[in-house]
C-alpha cells in the first residue's frame, strides 16, 4: 500500500491474515509437488552403454560478452604527468588494471611485470615507444570512473533493475537451456568469460597476464547431427562443429594463459552430472569392501627390496591416511609450484625421530592445489619413517622424494587392485566414511535442531580439515560476530525479563489460590515466552560457536564434491532434520537422485 507523505510515496507493510498465510503456504506446497512430478527421474531409467552420454543434443551455443565501449572524453590516462590518448585495444587493457588499482594484486611485482608485458603487446608502435615504465603510468581517473560506474549500478532505480533482470532472463531462456534426449536441461556456464587480467590463486607465476577475448573462431560446438546447429554471430564462423555423443560438453575452446581447454557443460542438477556423481560415490563404496585387503598389501610392500614398490606403498599410505591428492605432472613453468603426494620434493618433508612427546614424526609443508598451503606434523609407523629416511638419502633440495613413482604408475597399480580405483577414490572414500563416523559419534536424538545442525557442521568440518579445505576468514567476520554478540546480549536481557514476568504471574496466580483461569492462562503464556526466548538464545549461541569454528574452514568443497549425499539424507531422516537445513535449493536439485532413493537405514 502506498500513500503520499510530504510529496514522497511511502511503502507500508500490510499484515497478512492467518488465512492468507496458510493460502500462500498451500500454493507453495502445490508448486513444489508439481515440480517434483515434472522432474525427470533419470535414475529410474536404463543407462546408456559403451560410453554413450546422449542420443540427441540441441542448444543455441554460447553467449558472448558485449564488445568494449570506449571511455568518455573527460576520462583520461596520464603518462609521466601528461595526458595520453590510448588506442582502443590499449585502453581496454589499461582499464582492466585501473579496475584493480585498490587491490593487493597490483602491488605484486610479478603481477605488474606480466601485465605490463601483455599490455605493451596491445599497444601501437607509437604507444610502445612512449610508454616504457609502469611506475610513470597514472590510472587514477580511469579507476575513479570505474568506481563511479559501480556506485551508479548500486543506485539504480527499481525500474532500471527490473529492466536488467528481464534482459538477463531473456538471455537465460535463449542460451541457458538445451534439449538432451527430448528433455529440457539447464546449462551451467553458458556465458563466455569476458577478457581481463589473470589472477590465479596464491602466488601464481602468471598473475597479471591478459586473458584474451574469446571469438567465435575459437569455439568448437558439439551437438547431434540431426539437430538445428547454433548460429554464430553475424559475419563470423565457428572453429568447428562436432557430433561426439561420448563426451558431455556442449562448447569448448582453448584459453591463452595456460593453454587449457575450457568447456560449457550442463548444470549440476542434470542427468549427466548426476550419473557421474552417483557412479563416483558407488566406486568409493566398492573400495570399502576391499580397503582392508589393499591396506594389508601396501603394509607388506613397505618391506620390499624393490625401491619402486616400496615408494608406491609409502605414497599410498599417505594418500590413504592423510587424504593427500596424488599430484599430477605439469610442464615446467606452466603453473604455480604446486605439488601432490607423488610430486613431493626433498624440501617439502622433515623427519623428527621424536617431537612433542611423539615418535617418528613427519612434517609436511608444501603448496597444494590452488596454491593452498598444506602443513601437517604427523606421527607415522616406524617402517614408513625408516623408508622415507632411505628415500631421502643422497638427495638434495629440488630432488623428488618418490623418484621412481608418478601418478600414472600409481593409478595403474590401483586399477589392478579394484576396477575404477584411483588415488582420488581414496579421498572420496575417506571423506565420506569420516562424515558417517563423525555423525554417529556427535549427534543425539534428544538434541535440539540447532544442536544437531552444529554437530553436522562439526562432522563436515572434520572432513574439510582432513582434505585441507581452507579459506581466508571473511572480511566482514569480526563485524558480523560483533553484531551476533549484540543480539545474544539483547536476547539474554529479554529472557531475564520474561523470567521476571513469569515469576510475577505465578505469584499473582498463587495469591488467588490458582483458581483464576485468566491468571492461569497468563502463567502459561509467560512460560511459553520463556521457552521461546531460551530456544532462540540457544540457537544464536550455537550459531556463534559454529561461525567461530568455521572461520578458516571451507565446508562447501567437501560437502558438494567428496561427501556421498545419501549419508546426509539418511542422517536427516533419522534425526528428524529437514533436508532444507543441510542443502539449499540448488544443492537439492543437484542431489535429487540421492534425496529420492535414500532410506533412513542407508550405510555408506
Amino acid at each position: 500500500v502506498k500513500k503520499e507523505e510530504g510529496g514522497h510515496p511511502v511503502s507500508k507493510k500490510v499484515k497478512r491474515t492467518k488465512e492468507e498465510i496458510e493460502e500462500a503456504r498451500q500454493l507453495k506446497m502445490k508448486m513444489k509437488e508439481e515440480e517434483e512430478q515434472n522432474r525427470w527421474r533419470w535414475w529410474e531409467e536404463k543407462k546408456y552403454e559403451d560410453g554413450v552420454k546422449w542420443m540427441s543434443l540441441e542448444h543455441n551455443g554460447p553467449y558472448f560478452p558485449p564488445e568494449y565501449q570506449p571511455l568518455p572524453d573527460d576520462v583520461s590516462f596520464y603518462y609521466n604527468g601528461k595526458k595520453v590518448k590510448l588506442s582502443l585495444a590499449a585502453e581496454e587493457v589499461a582499464l582492466f588494471f585501473a579496475q584493480m588499482l585498490d587491490h593487493e594484486y597490483t602491488t605484486k611485482q610479478v603481477f605488474r611485470e606480466n601485465f605490463f608485458n601483455d599490455w605493451r603487446k596491445e599497444m601501437t608502435s607509437e604507444e610502445k615507444s612512449k610508454i616504457t615504465d609502469l611506475k610513470k603510468c597514472d590510472f587514477t581517473e580511469m579507476s575513479e570512473y570505474f568506481k563511479a560506474q559501480s556506485e551508479a549500478r548500486k543506485a539504480m532505480t527499481k525500474e532500471q533493475k527490473l529492466k536488467i533482470k528481464e534482459e538477463n532472463e531473456r538471455i537465460l531462456q535463449q542460451y541457458g537451456f538445451c534439449i538432451m534426449d527430448n528433455h529440457k536441461e539447464r546449462i551451467a556456464n553458458f556465458r563466455i568469460e569476458p577478457p581481463g587480467l589473470f589472477r590465479g590463486r596464491g602466488d601464481h607465476p602468471k598473475m597479471g597476464m591478459l586473458k584474451r577475448r574469446i571469438r567465435p573462431k575459437d569455439i568448437i560446438i558439439n551437438c547431434s547431427k540431426d539437430s538445428k546447429y547454433p548460429e554464430p554471430p553475424p559475419g563470423t564462423k565457428w572453429k568447428e562443429v562436432r557430433h561426439d555423443n561420448k563426451v558431455t560438453w556442449l562448447v569448448s575452446w582453448t584459453e591463452n594463459i595456460q593453454g587449457s581447454i575450457k568447456y560449457i557443460m550442463l548444470n549440476p542438477s542434470s542427468r549427466i552430472k548426476g550419473e557421474k556423481d552417483w557412479q563416483k560415490y558407488e566406486t568409493a563404496r566398492q573400495l570399502k569392501k576391499c580397503v582392508d585387503r589393499i591396506r594389508a598389501q601396501y603394509r607388506e610392500d613397505w618391506k620390499s627390496k624393490e625401491m619402486k614398490i616400496r615408494q608406491r606403498a609409502v605414497a599410498l599410505y599417505f594418500i590413504d591416511k592423510l587424504a593427500l591428492r596424488a599430484g599430477n605432472e605439469k610442464e615446467e613453468g606452466e603453473t604455480a609450484d604446486t605439488v601432490g603426494c607423488c610430486s613431493l620434493r626433498v624440501e617439502h618433508i622433515k623427519l623428527y625421530p621424536e617431537s612433542e612427546g611423539q615418535e617418528f614424526v613427519v612434517e609436511f609443508d608444501f603448496l597444494g592445489k590452488d596454491s593452498i598451503r598444506y602443513y601437517n606434523k604427523v606421527p607415522v609407523i616406524k617402517k614408513v619413517f625408516k623408508s622415507i629416511k632411505l628415500f631421502l638419502e643422497n638427495k638434495e633440495h629440488g630432488d623428488d622424494l618418490f623418484d621412481r613413482l608418478n601418478t600414472s604408475l600409481l593409478n595403474k597399480h590401483l586399477s589392478s587392485l579394484m576396477p575404477g580405483l584411483t588415488a582420488k577414490v581414496f579421498r572420496t572414500y575417506n571423506a565420506s566414511i569420516t562424515l558417517q563416523q563423525q555423525l554417529k559419534a556427535l549427534t543425539n536424538q534428544s538434541d535440539s535442531e540447532a544442536e544437531k545442525l552444529l554437530s553436522y557442521n562439526r562432522a563436515n568440518r572434520a572432513v574439510a580439515i582432513l582434505c585441507n579445505h581452507q579459506r581466508a576468514p571473511p572480511k566482514t567476520f569480526e563485524q558480523s560476530m560483533a553484531t551476533l554478540q549484540t543480539k545474544i546480549e539483547a536476547r539474554k536481557e529479554q529472557l531475564a525479563l520474561a523470567k521476571t514476568e513469569l515469576k510475577q504471574a505465578k505469584k499473582e496466580a498463587k495469591a488467588k489460590g490458582n483458581s483464576d483461569p485468566k491468571l492461569q492462562n497468563l502463567v502459561e503464556r509467560k512460560k511459553a515466552s520463556v521457552k521461546r526466548c531460551e530456544e532462540q538464545l540457544l540457537k544464536m549461541e550455537v550459531q556463534a560457536t559454529d561461525r567461530e569454528e568455521n572461520k578458516q574452514i571451507a565446508l562447501g568443497t567437501s560437502k558438494l564434491n567428496y561427501l556421498d549425499p545419501r549419508i546426509s539424507v539418511a542422517w536427516c531422516k533419522n534425526m528428524g532434520v529437514p533436508i532444507e537445513k543441510i542443502y539449499n535449493k540448488t544443492q537439492r536439485e543437484k542431489f535429487a537422485w540421492a534425496i529420492d532413493m535414500t532410506e533412513a537405514d542407508f550405510e555408506f
